[in-house]
């Protein structure tokens, strides 16, 4: 049977572009491997793409980059002839809703989920809101927007969250411009760096425990996974690090308290809309209660991403993986 042309985006313009060609590069010869026709496109760079396939997989950019070449791109013939996109790209413009959007105007089916479940998703406070009104729990919560009152935000930390407390850009993914504030002395530093890639800041009660995960597919969630970073927090060097962290699937908890928290995420993904596959982020209290973190509705997809991991421990191999999810866009 004849295969689906498919285009793989890659790359993009967020903080999150060397991820987007890690994840790329697995899931390229993924396709390959799985007999599909596959070209890759990498929006940024709107009509002027490489000319061969491993500059779309370097790190160092040897064209100009801009979100404003993704609209050049997908009102191009760079798209024609093709059955389906498969949505390599991460954090800002990508996993957001907004090329999404633009696949949705120009008719073309794309993996995922769809443009609102994308944006809420990306939005960490409107994502907890929803996750509030679910009945999902997660940690208390602030916004910061820049030129706000400092001295007010201080006092309603004092109050709501105390020390320490989690800082990070409210629209951000891979743990970019997180820091985590053990006195108010550090504040204004950890909200400066979350600021130069937000102008939003979402502050959070720090969960002491433990850092669990769980990947979703099709709706059936895939046995928790434990990270153990061998830093103070899972941060970008051990998320993107081999030798970093070390994961334990499925986790070492009581099997009542993993039946719990992948109740949770299934709720979590779906009081926001997500479909066909998603991550969920959790701490687990040293009393072994979850709070759910965000909904990754384009999950990592590199040799040391999660989601893999998981759907591993699910008995479903890295290329079935991705067999699915594109199936799930064709079924659309």
């Amino acid at each position: 049977m004849k295969k689906n042309n498919l285009a793989l985006v890659v790359g993009g313009a967020s903080a999150e572009r060397a991820v987007s060609k890690l994840s790329g590069r697995g899931i390229y010869d993924a396709l390959l491997n799985l007999g599909y026709n596959v070209k890759l496109i990498d929006p940024a760079l709107g009509t002027d793409q490489p000319e061969n396939v491993d500059e779309y997989f370097i790190q160092e950019d040897k064209k100009t980059v801009h979100v404003k070449n993704y609209i050049a791109a997908v009102n191009s013939t760079l798209f024609d002839d093709i059955d389906i996109v498969f949505n390599g790209l991460h954090g800002q413009w990508g996993e957001d809703g907004t090329i999404q959007s633009l696949f949705e105007m120009k008719g073309i089916r794309y993996t995922g989920s769809g443009v609102l479940a994308s944006s809420i998703s990306m939005n960490k406070n409107f994502a907890k809101v929803m996750f509030k009104h679910w009945g999902v729990q997660t940690p208390k919560w602030l916004i910061y927007s820049t030129g706000e009152d400092f001295d007010q935000l201080l006092g309603e930390i004092k109050i709501k969250l105390k020390f320490p407390c989690v800082v990070k850009p409210n629209d951000q993914g891979s743990a970019i411009g997180l820091s985590i504030c053990r006195s108010e002395t550090e504040l204004p530093e950890a909200i400066k760096l979350a600021t130069k890639y937000s102008p939003v800041v979402i502050l959070e009660e720090f969960i002491a425990g433990r850092e669990i995960t769980v990947g979703i597919l099709n709706n059936h969630a895939f046995p928790v996974l434990e990270i153990k970073p061998k830093h103070e927090f899972y941060d970008y060097t051990c998320k993107y690090t081999k030798g970093m962290s070390e994961y334990i699937v499925p986790a070492e908890i009581p099997e009542v308290v993993s039946e719990h928290v992948k109740q949770q995420a299934l709720l979590a993904y779906n009081s926001v809309g997500c479909i066909s596959y998603g991550r969920i982020d959790f701490r687990l209290s040293e009393e072994l209660k979850p709070y759910c973190l965000e909904v990754n509705t384009l999950p990592g997809m590199t040799s040391t991403s999660l989601l893999p991991k998981t759907a591993k421990a699910g008995n479903i191999s890295f290329e079935e993986l991705v067999e699915r999810i594109v199936k799930n866009a064709l079924n659309k």
